[in-house]
C-alpha cells in the first residue's frame, strides 16, 4: 500500500469525485480530504492510499494534469519522523 498527496484540488472538488478521477487508475482504499467546515470546500489537499502499482499509474496519469482550472500535484506522501519519545 502507498499513501499518495494529492495538492492543488479545486475548491469544488468533493470525495465522490476525487474517488472517481483517482479510481481509474486502480482502487482507492483510504482517502482523506481537508475541507473547510464553514464554507463546506475543498481546502486544495488530500491523501489517499493505492497499491502500488496503481498508485505510480496515477501518479504518471494525473501529476499536472489540469482540473477544473488547476494544476494537480501527485506524489508520494514523504515519512514523518516519530513525534514525541524520548531521543
Amino acid at each position: 500500500m502507498i499513501t499518495l498527496n494529492v495538492r492543488g484540488l479545486p475548491r469544488s472538488m468533493t470525495e465522490t469525485s476525487l474517488n472517481d478521477l483517482f479510481g481509474k487508475f486502480g482502487r482507492v482504499h483510504k482517502l482523506k480530504m481537508a475541507m473547510d467546515p464553514f464554507k463546506n470546500e475543498c481546502k486544495g489537499f488530500a491523501e489517499l492510499a493505492m497499491e502500488g502499482h496503481e498508485a505510480r499509474a496515477a501518479i504518471a496519469g494525473l501529476d499536472g494534469s489540469f482540473q477544473d482550472g488547476g494544476t494537480l500535484r501527485v506524489g508520494l506522501a514523504s515519512a514523518r519522523p516519530a513525534r514525541g519519545g524520548r531521543r
